[in-house]
Parts: structure tokens; sequence; C-alpha cells
């Protein structure tokens, strides 16, 4: 079976758990400039540029998927939110690109394929793509609210680069996370179709929102209503909502979503509202309880945790959610569509 085949047919069964933050794990490693360096002598400082460790320090990459899939992740997504030509460029590292996006991919599919021999459960890989720190609906020019330091098809190849090389390196799906900008989105959307296009097979895509104010909306002011049917057409295997707040505050914008989605629905909210100090202070139990609210009224399908997450917080989720049945698709026919094997086109 295919990866999109296989998810399907797991989370039929029970409701999955995906992975929690990177950054808060990387934290507590207190890594230093020579840490993150490594001798590769950029002419910039790296320590805090968390997607290079895949090259500079393999070993903390491995250890903390490996513990998201101790605490009982079916899915990791790799630890490449930035490692795109644009992000990349903050820290003299844009030409690494591919190398720090084959490493990571590499370290998260080793320990996928680790965890499923010794078990034979599915594990899944999901190359995580963010937002970047451009934006192409809206201007960082007050002044000129025309201006865009970028355009569509710049954005576009970069995401491609990007998803070629996840691709290279073993993903099963590309998720495009963290969603503010949801032009932004469609130029990673329409990058993965034409690398699905290029490969010649389907290129499973996941989706996942974030949102700006308790309102409702992303930055480019889209509801989670628009949202989905604004990327709908790319049959999405997944369709959620990530970052922003925490399990309480997402909770009605989680239940409009799982109203209208006819693919599965995936939240991994952060662990509560950052303190004074930006730093979360909810413990796992407690997220735990509130994203049980969701599987409860059966309107998750895939559950994990963003900033402030760790792996205690998603083994306390998979406790809690344990036995309770998956959300049901709200059309039942389309969950043969969107198991089918033809790959999708630029003119579907």
């Amino acid at each position: 079976m295919t990866p999109r085949e296989t998810l399907l047919a797991e989370a039929a069964k029970r409701i999955l758990i995906t992975d929690g933050a990177f950054g808060t794990e990387i934290q507590k490693r207190g890594l230093t400039e020579a840490d993150y360096a490594a001798g590769l002598s950029l002419g910039r400082d790296q320590k805090g540029n968390n997607d290079i460790l895949a090259l500079t320090n393999r070993d903390v990459i491995a250890d903390i998927t490996r513990a998201y899939f101790k605490a009982g992740s079916d899915i990791v997504s790799t630890n490449t939110f930035s490692a795109n030509r644009i992000s990349q460029a903050d820290y003299g590292a844009e030409d690494l690109v591919r190398e720090i996006n084959v490493a990571a991919a590499s370290v998260a599919r080793e320990a996928a394929d680790e965890f499923q021999r010794q078990d034979g459960r599915p594990r899944f890989v999901a190359g995580a793509i963010g937002p970047t720190n451009k934006t192409l609906s809206l201007s960082p020019d007050v002044n000129d609210p025309g201006y865009r330091e970028i355009d569509f098809d710049y954005l576009k190849q970069v995401y491609r680069e990007q998803i070629d090389a996840l691709v290279e390196g073993g993903v099963d799906f590309i998720l495009i996370e963290t969603v503010f900008d949801t032009l932004n989105a469609k130029a990673g959307i329409m990058a993965a179709i034409e690398a699905g296009e290029a490969l010649g097979r389907d290129l499973p895509i996941m989706l996942s929102m974030t949102l700006t104010d308790l309102s409702g909306r992303n930055l480019s002011g889209h509801t989670v209503e628009a949202f989905w049917y604004a990327v709908r057409h790319a049959r999405p295997v997944t369709i959620g909502l990530n970052c922003s707040f925490g399990a309480e505050q997402l909770r009605p914008h989680v239940a409009e979503l799982s109203k209208i989605a006819d693919t599965l629905i995936m939240v991994y909210p952060n662990a509560g509202l950052p303190n004074e100090l930006g730093q979360y202070d909810e413990l796992p139990d407690q997220t735990a309880a509130l994203v049980r609210e969701w599987a409860d009224a059966g309107q998750v399908n895939i559950l994990g945790g963003c900033c402030g997450s760790t792996p205690e917080h998603i083994a306390a989720i998979a406790r809690t959610v344990q036995g309770l049945p998956p959300r049901a698709m709200p059309v039942p026919e389309v969950r043969t569509r969107l198991a089918g094997l033809e790959p999708m086109t630029m003119a579907a």
C-alpha cells in the first residue's frame, strides 16, 4: 500500500498520535555555538539554527525523534521547519538547504523504520515545511501596501527545493504547517504537486493552519472554513491546526473544521499559552485532558503537540485517547477517493 492508503487504514482503526516540539527539546540540551556550527565556517553564528543540527549534531535530532516514538507517536515530523533558502539565508546557510533536508529526513526515516521493525506497527515521516519569514499576501511596508519582498513563483521554487530534498531523504508526506498566509501555503501546495508529478506518483500533502487571533483567522484573514475551501483541491490527506494557542482556545475552531473537512483532522496545539518569560507551563496531563474533549466529541483523527510540548505530553495524550474511536469523515464515499492511486495534476 502507498503511505496515503496505509495512513487512512490505520486512522480508521484508532486515533493516531503525531509528535511534539523539537525546539523545546533542543533548548533543554544547552547546546553551544560550537555544537551548532561544528566547524562549518559559514561566517555567521549558527546558535539557534535548529535545522542545521541534522548535519552538525545528528545524534541530538535522532535522540529527540526516538523519544517521540517511544512516547507513542505514529508520525514524526522532520526537524526542517526553517530548512528553506529564505530562512537559512539569515544564517548564511542557504547553500546547505538540500543537505540539511536530506539529512533530517534520513534521521526520521531510520528511526521510523527501527520502531516499525520492533512491533510491526506502521510509523510515518512527515517532511515539515514552515511558512518562512515572508508573506505573499501582505506588504512588510505600511507605506507601500502593494510591495512584496518575494513573489509566488520564487516561493514555489524555494519550497520545491526543500520538498525534493525531503523526498530524497525518505519522507512519506509533505507537511505544510503553521500556515499564517494562505497564499504561501498555495505556493507550497503547487510545489508539492509538481514534485509528485516529476516522481510519477502520489506525494501526499498534510496542511496545518495557525490562527493569529481568537476570532479564528490567520494573518491573511482566512477563517478555518475559508482556508479549507481554498486548499481542498489539493486533496490533503490531513487538514488541521497547530501552534497559535493552547487546546482550550482552539476548541471552537477544531469543532468547525471537523464538520466540513472530508479528510483526516490533525491538531497539535501549544502546551497552553506562554507565561511572561515565554515559557509553557501546561503540564502533560492538562494538555491530554483538553485534547481528549475533542476525541470524546468525535472531532479528531490525529493528535500531537506544538510549542512547549515534550515527549511526556505526547505520552500523556497517547494514554488518554487510547481506545477512543477516531472521527468519522462526514462524506463516506470520500475515503475511496482519498485513497486513489492517481497522482494529483495541475489541471485537477
